[in-house]
């Protein structure tokens, strides 16, 4: 399985969200820090999530964080992360 596809699963197990979209931007980092050949280092991740209602930006990340622990510790060295609660997305 891949990285892109396990962040994938691991978030909507973990926070059913409305909508997901995982995109591996590691081509875009190329000669920099973190880096590897084969990529799957560097992620964008925007999640909407009745799961983040009520909880503040720092919250919602830790979360997130939480839920990917073992692919923050291998081999994904950045993470993008745009996360919302229904009703806020777009704004």
């Amino acid at each position: 399985m891949s990285t892109k596809d396990a962040i994938i699963n691991k978030l909507r197990e973990a926070f059913a969200p409305q909508s997901l979209d995982v995109s591996d931007e590691s081509h875009l980092h190329e000669g920099h820090s973190g880096h590897r050949p084969g990529g799957e280092t560097h992620f964008t991740v925007n999640i909407v999530s009745p799961a983040f209602q009520g909880k503040s930006r720092i919250e919602r990340h830790r979360m997130i964080n939480a839920a990917l622990a073992a692919e923050l510790a291998g081999s994904v060295h950045a993470l993008a992360l745009t996360a919302q609660a229904p009703g806020e997305a777009g704004g």
